[in-house]
């Protein structure tokens, strides 16, 4: 898959817009289009991505993705106990 290949006319405005973002939009555009390895490439680019963080920031980069995800534990808590 290109970054001159065309995204499909059906395709939302705002996935075309994600799409069109420099990186991490060629990212998300290959795999969702393109073979279905990408998405493994892709996982272990960011788990490489986040590796790299903690060896450079330490504690601070292990733990800030779960503090990201706290208001999504959240939601999924009151979404659970609603039934």
């Amino acid at each position: 898959m290109s970054i001159l290949t065309p995204i499909p006319r059906d395709t939302p405005w705002y996935a075309r817009l994600f799409f069109a973002l420099p990186v991490l939009g060629w990212m998300a555009r290959d795999v969702a289009f393109g073979h279905p390895e990408n998405l493994y490439y892709a996982l272990i680019a960011l788990v490489s991505a986040w590796m790299i963080g903690i060896m450079t920031f330490g504690v601070i980069a292990l733990y800030l993705p779960m503090v990201v995800l706290t208001p999504v534990c959240l939601a999924m808590l009151v979404f659970i106990s609603r039934g």
